[in-house]
This record gives C-alpha cells, sequence and structure tokens, in this order.
C-alpha cells in the first residue's frame, strides 16, 4: 500500500491553512498515518506562505516535523516570493509535469 500523500495547497485562507493543512500535514506524519507528506504551495497560497508570520510559522513547524514543503516556481516568480519562501525551507520548483504524474499514477491527493 502507498504511504505517500501530497496536498495541493491552493487556498489562501488562513483558517483553512491552519485548521486543515497544518493540521493534518504535520498529524499524519506524528501519528504514522502516512511515512511521507508533501505540501505543494500552488498559486495564491505562494503569496500568503511568504508574507502572512503566522502562516511562516506554520510552515517552519511543518519543516521541524519532516513534512516536505514545496512550492510553484512559476507562481512564486510571477509573485515575486522565491527567495522568501527558499528562506523558509520551502523547496521551489516547477510543479506542472510532476503534478500531471502524481493524477496520472493514482497516488493520494488531496486538494484544499
Amino acid at each position: 500500500m502507498d504511504k505517500e500523500l501530497y496536498i495541493l495547497w491552493t487556498s489562501a485562507d488562513p483558517v483553512t491553512a491552519e485548521k486543515m493543512v497544518f493540521m493534518y500535514a504535520g498529524n499524519s506524519l506524528k501519528n504514522g498515518w502516512w511515512k511521507k507528506v508533501t505540501v505543494i504551495i500552488w498559486g495564491a497560497t505562494a503569496e500568503l506562505s511568504a508574507k502572512n508570520e503566522n502562516i511562516r510559522k506554520g510552515i517552519a513547524t511543518l519543516v521541524d516535523q519532516k513534512v516536505q514543503v514545496s512550492a510553484c516556481k512559476a507562481c512564486a516568480d510571477q509573485l515575486g516570493v522565491t527567495e522568501l519562501l527558499e528562506n523558509l525551507g520551502v523547496e521551489v520548483k516547477y510543479w506542472g509535469e510532476p503534478l500531471t504524474e502524481i493524477l496520472q499514477s493514482g497516488k493520494k491527493l488531496i486538494s484544499v
């Protein structure tokens, strides 16, 4: 059984970030529900992640919990936040092809 989860995070709502994305991603590893969790920052969440202090703290906590946090490079570049995200420990890369592979292979993906 595949124990890898991807969370595609596109909602720029801070409450959704704190009460769903961060809670579930962190608890998933802590409680052994998944062996690997990757949070994918896409769209408006790139700017939220770079500029909102509470969200920055939440991302730092995820990184400390060994959740892989990655952001869409095209989005981050267009929003001018690539360096800020990288300074948080967020991997910044082009996600179009990897996301397509995740979807086509049937891997576990939650979109928020």
